[in-house]
This record gives structure tokens, C-alpha cells and sequence, in this order.
């Protein structure tokens, strides 16, 4: 079993996969190629997908049941004592401050008020 995500990438690669795959949704593709085939659209994914992301997952003999590789994704495949885990990356701190703001909020001026 063969699975294959696309995001942001041409609807052309769309459509060339979907000459040995089926689309189950938008850019998920689904199939039981063989190795070989498996292989070739892999290459034309990552020739083909310009400023897109891709995400191949297909089934072997591991412990897991399958395996999977990423084209130039977020997230990065991580091994951890024999399993291979998805490790997402922490995004970097906002410059926001997080002090509280101080004063009375909008609804309780309303009330105060008595505006509604």
C-alpha cells in the first residue's frame, strides 16, 4: 500500500499521479504500485513539486509496517530506538510580551455603565 500527500504543489503532479494512483481527497493519493513504480513517481514528486510539500508513506517488513519519507516538510522523520517518529519543530517565540493588560474590560465598562 502506497499513500501520497501532496500541499501547495502543481495540479499538474495531480494529475500525473493520478494515472497510477486514486485520489481519495484533495491531494491524497492512494494505490499499490510496485517498487519500481513506487520509486519513479517518488522522483517526479520531489522534481515536480516546486515550492510544495510532499509526504510518501508505504508499507515494508519493519516493526512499524511501513516507512516514510518528506520533501521539504516541516516535520522530520526521527528514529527512536527502532521506531520512526515524526518530530515537529518548535516554532520560534513571539515577540509579543505576556504581561496581563491592566484596566477594566470591555464588557465590564458596559455594565458599568450601563451601555449594551
Amino acid at each position: 500500500m502506497t499513500v501520497i500527500v501532496l500541499a501547495k504543489c502543481p495540479k499538474g503532479l495531480r494529475g500525473f499521479l493520478s494515472r497510477w494512483l486514486m485520489e481519495i481527497s484533495t491531494g491524497v493519493f492512494i494505490g499499490n504500485p510496485s517498487r519500481r513504480v513506487r520509486e519513479a513517481l517518488w522522483a517526479e514528486v520531489q522534481e515536480y513539486a516546486n515550492n510544495g510539500r510532499a509526504l510518501l508513506v508505504y508499507g515494508n517488513d519493519s516493526e512499524q509496517g511501513f516507512a516514510f519519507e518528506t520533501f521539504e516538510h516541516d516535520w522530520e522523520p526521527k528514529d527512536h530506538e527502532g521506531l520512526v517518529l515524526m518530530h515537529r519543530p518548535k516554532k520560534p517565540a513571539s515577540r509579543r510580551s505576556s504581561v496581563a493588560k491592566t484596566g477594566w474590560s470591555k464588557a465590564s465598562k458596559r455594565r458599568r455603565f450601563g451601555k449594551r
